[in-house]
Protein backbone atom coordinates (compact mmCIF):
# COMPACT_ATOMS: atom_id res chain seq x y z
CA UNK A 1 0.00 0.00 0.00
CA UNK A 2 1.28 3.49 -1.07
CA UNK A 3 1.96 6.23 1.71
CA UNK A 4 -0.70 8.21 0.15
CA UNK A 5 -2.93 5.89 0.35
CA UNK A 6 -2.71 5.33 3.90
CA UNK A 7 -2.26 9.07 4.23
CA UNK A 8 -5.90 9.48 2.65
CA UNK A 9 -7.41 6.79 5.23
CA UNK A 10 -5.76 7.48 8.16
CA UNK A 11 -9.55 8.49 9.43
CA UNK A 12 -12.32 6.71 8.41
CA UNK A 13 -15.85 7.55 9.75
CA UNK A 14 -18.23 7.05 6.91
CA UNK A 15 -21.50 6.84 8.61
CA UNK A 16 -20.26 9.86 11.18
CA UNK A 17 -19.10 11.79 8.44
CA UNK A 18 -22.65 11.76 6.43
CA UNK A 19 -24.24 12.31 9.81
CA UNK A 20 -21.90 15.33 10.11
CA UNK A 21 -22.99 16.81 6.81
CA UNK A 22 -26.63 16.34 7.56
CA UNK A 23 -26.93 18.34 10.54
CA UNK A 24 -24.03 20.61 9.99
CA UNK A 25 -26.36 22.16 7.08
CA UNK A 26 -29.06 22.22 9.35
CA UNK A 27 -26.88 24.33 12.19
CA UNK A 28 -25.75 26.96 9.53
CA UNK A 29 -28.10 29.26 9.88
CA UNK A 30 -27.11 30.04 13.78
CA UNK A 31 -23.32 28.37 13.08
CA UNK A 32 -22.63 31.14 9.58
CA UNK A 33 -22.43 34.11 11.52
CA UNK A 34 -19.46 32.16 14.09
CA UNK A 35 -17.77 31.17 10.83
CA UNK A 36 -17.83 34.84 9.48
CA UNK A 37 -16.57 36.41 12.52
CA UNK A 38 -13.80 33.47 13.09
CA UNK A 39 -12.52 34.20 9.50
CA UNK A 40 -12.80 38.12 8.98
CA UNK A 41 -9.79 40.12 7.92
CA UNK A 42 -8.08 37.20 7.03
CA UNK A 43 -5.38 37.31 4.50
CA UNK A 44 -2.41 36.26 2.67
CA UNK A 45 -2.05 32.22 2.32
CA UNK A 46 -3.69 29.96 4.69
CA UNK A 47 -4.42 26.54 5.99
CA UNK A 48 -7.52 25.38 7.13
CA UNK A 49 -7.05 21.94 9.94
CA UNK A 50 -10.08 19.50 9.59
CA UNK A 51 -12.23 21.50 6.54
CA UNK A 52 -14.97 19.17 7.24
CA UNK A 53 -17.45 19.52 4.83
CA UNK A 54 -16.43 22.88 3.61
CA UNK A 55 -18.70 25.14 5.38
CA UNK A 56 -15.94 27.59 6.64
CA UNK A 57 -15.05 28.56 2.92
CA UNK A 58 -18.07 30.42 1.92
CA UNK A 59 -17.07 32.86 4.32
CA UNK A 60 -12.93 33.52 3.36
CA UNK A 61 -12.68 37.20 2.48
CA UNK A 62 -10.93 38.03 -1.14
CA UNK A 63 -7.91 39.31 0.57
CA UNK A 64 -6.76 35.23 0.87
CA UNK A 65 -4.90 34.31 -1.91
CA UNK A 66 -5.08 30.27 -1.05
CA UNK A 67 -6.61 28.56 0.96
CA UNK A 68 -4.99 24.87 1.38
CA UNK A 69 -7.89 22.72 3.13
CA UNK A 70 -6.39 19.93 5.04
CA UNK A 71 -9.69 16.84 5.82
CA UNK A 72 -8.45 13.31 6.37
CA UNK A 73 -11.62 11.88 6.02
CA UNK A 74 -12.90 10.66 2.76
CA UNK A 75 -16.47 11.06 2.37
CA UNK A 76 -16.09 14.68 3.84
CA UNK A 77 -13.38 15.72 2.01
CA UNK A 78 -15.55 14.83 -1.03
CA UNK A 79 -17.55 17.34 0.05
CA UNK A 80 -15.28 19.95 0.61
CA UNK A 81 -13.83 19.83 -2.85
CA UNK A 82 -17.62 20.45 -4.42
CA UNK A 83 -17.66 23.74 -1.82
CA UNK A 84 -14.21 24.74 -2.83
CA UNK A 85 -15.76 24.91 -6.61
CA UNK A 86 -18.12 27.75 -5.34
CA UNK A 87 -15.93 29.25 -2.78
CA UNK A 88 -14.87 33.13 -3.99
CA UNK A 89 -11.13 32.35 -3.23
CA UNK A 90 -9.10 29.83 -4.50
CA UNK A 91 -9.15 26.43 -2.16
CA UNK A 92 -7.54 23.51 -2.83
CA UNK A 93 -8.64 20.54 -0.53
CA UNK A 94 -5.88 17.86 0.20
CA UNK A 95 -5.54 14.32 2.78
CA UNK A 96 -3.89 14.60 5.44
CA UNK A 97 -3.61 14.35 9.44
CA UNK A 98 -3.12 17.33 11.66
CA UNK A 99 0.06 15.46 13.27
CA UNK A 100 1.73 15.38 10.43
CA UNK A 101 0.47 17.95 7.79
CA UNK A 102 1.72 17.56 4.03
CA UNK A 103 3.10 20.98 3.43
CA UNK A 104 6.16 23.27 3.86
CA UNK A 105 7.72 25.02 7.38
CA UNK A 106 6.58 28.53 7.41
CA UNK A 107 4.57 28.56 4.43
CA UNK A 108 1.60 30.33 5.58
CA UNK A 109 0.14 33.84 7.22
CA UNK A 110 -2.67 31.71 9.24
CA UNK A 111 -3.85 28.76 10.38
CA UNK A 112 -7.66 27.88 10.89
CA UNK A 113 -8.89 25.64 13.47
CA UNK A 114 -12.92 24.70 13.22
CA UNK A 115 -14.13 22.53 15.41
CA UNK A 116 -11.30 20.13 15.26
CA UNK A 117 -9.37 19.91 18.31
CA UNK A 118 -11.67 17.65 19.93
CA UNK A 119 -11.26 15.11 17.30
CA UNK A 120 -7.67 15.16 16.58
CA UNK A 121 -5.88 11.96 17.86
CA UNK A 122 -2.77 14.22 19.45
CA UNK A 123 -3.75 17.65 20.19
CA UNK A 124 -0.15 18.83 21.22
CA UNK A 125 1.22 17.21 18.07
CA UNK A 126 -1.20 18.79 16.07
CA UNK A 127 -0.85 22.32 17.23
CA UNK A 128 3.02 21.85 17.32
CA UNK A 129 2.23 21.01 13.25
CA UNK A 130 0.54 24.18 13.50
CA UNK A 131 3.51 26.42 14.69
CA UNK A 132 5.79 24.28 12.47
CA UNK A 133 3.95 25.51 8.89
CA UNK A 134 2.79 29.56 10.26
CA UNK A 135 5.78 32.27 9.42
CA UNK A 136 6.95 33.87 12.36
CA UNK A 137 4.32 36.21 13.59
CA UNK A 138 1.58 34.26 12.16
CA UNK A 139 -1.99 33.78 13.18
CA UNK A 140 -4.38 30.99 14.62
CA UNK A 141 -8.17 31.67 14.25
CA UNK A 142 -10.02 29.15 16.49
CA UNK A 143 -13.65 28.34 16.82
CA UNK A 144 -13.60 25.15 19.07
CA UNK A 145 -15.80 23.31 21.90
CA UNK A 146 -14.77 21.99 25.00
CA UNK A 147 -15.34 21.73 28.94
CA UNK A 148 -17.78 23.98 30.12
CA UNK A 149 -20.63 24.43 32.33
CA UNK A 150 -21.13 23.80 35.56
CA UNK A 151 -19.91 20.17 38.08
CA UNK A 152 -22.50 18.30 36.69
CA UNK A 153 -21.70 19.39 33.12
CA UNK A 154 -17.83 18.63 33.08
CA UNK A 155 -18.77 15.28 35.17
CA UNK A 156 -20.92 14.10 32.58
CA UNK A 157 -18.23 15.39 29.60
CA UNK A 158 -15.54 13.15 31.36
CA UNK A 159 -17.77 10.16 31.62
CA UNK A 160 -19.30 10.52 28.14
CA UNK A 161 -15.85 11.22 26.69
CA UNK A 162 -14.41 7.71 28.77
CA UNK A 163 -17.41 5.54 26.93
CA UNK A 164 -19.46 6.66 23.82
CA UNK A 165 -19.28 10.12 22.41
CA UNK A 166 -15.90 9.29 20.60
CA UNK A 167 -17.16 6.23 19.00
CA UNK A 168 -20.35 7.37 17.83
CA UNK A 169 -19.16 11.46 17.32
CA UNK A 170 -15.98 10.46 14.97
CA UNK A 171 -13.26 10.62 17.74
CA UNK A 172 -14.72 13.46 19.17
CA UNK A 173 -13.58 14.39 23.04
CA UNK A 174 -16.01 16.82 25.18
CA UNK A 175 -13.74 17.86 27.89
CA UNK A 176 -10.54 18.84 26.21
CA UNK A 177 -9.77 22.86 27.17
CA UNK A 178 -9.15 24.43 23.57
CA UNK A 179 -7.43 27.34 25.00
CA UNK A 180 -4.85 25.51 27.46
CA UNK A 181 -3.59 23.30 24.63
CA UNK A 182 -3.25 26.51 22.58
CA UNK A 183 -1.03 28.17 25.07
CA UNK A 184 0.96 25.30 26.13
CA UNK A 185 1.78 24.67 22.26
CA UNK A 186 3.50 28.01 22.10
CA UNK A 187 1.09 30.60 20.82
CA UNK A 188 0.21 33.95 22.38
CA UNK A 189 -3.46 34.03 23.00
CA UNK A 190 -5.18 37.24 21.29
CA UNK A 191 -8.73 38.27 21.87
CA UNK A 192 -11.25 35.84 22.46
CA UNK A 193 -14.28 34.93 24.11
CA UNK A 194 -16.56 32.03 24.75
CA UNK A 195 -20.00 31.45 23.38
CA UNK A 196 -22.55 28.82 23.34
CA UNK A 197 -23.75 26.67 20.44
CA UNK A 198 -26.59 26.73 19.84
CA UNK A 199 -27.32 30.65 21.90
CA UNK A 200 -30.71 29.35 23.15
CA UNK A 201 -32.39 26.61 24.01
CA UNK A 202 -31.41 23.49 25.97
CA UNK A 203 -27.16 23.18 26.61
CA UNK A 204 -25.67 19.64 25.14
CA UNK A 205 -22.59 18.82 26.25
CA UNK A 206 -20.93 20.12 23.21
CA UNK A 207 -22.20 23.27 23.46
CA UNK A 208 -19.54 25.04 25.63
CA UNK A 209 -17.37 26.96 22.78
CA UNK A 210 -14.55 29.10 22.38
CA UNK A 211 -13.61 32.08 19.37
CA UNK A 212 -10.93 33.54 18.91
CA UNK A 213 -7.15 34.25 17.70
CA UNK A 214 -3.74 33.40 18.94
CA UNK A 215 -0.29 33.95 17.30
CA UNK A 216 3.11 32.43 16.45
CA UNK A 217 5.78 34.39 18.58
CA UNK A 218 8.16 36.14 16.20
CA UNK A 219 11.96 35.36 17.23
CA UNK A 220 13.06 37.38 20.12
Amino acid sequence: MSSRSVTEDAVHHPLFARFYARVSLKLEAGVGPHRAELLDGLAGRVIEIGAGNGLNFAHYPPAVSEVVAIEPERTLRQLARTAALRAEVPVDVVPGAAEALPVKSEAFDAAVLSLVLCSVRDVGRALGEVRRVLRPGGEVRFFEHGAGGGRVMRLSQRALDRTVWPLLFGGCHLHRDPLDAIRTAGFALGPHRDLLVPDTGPRTPSSFCVLGRAYRPEPV
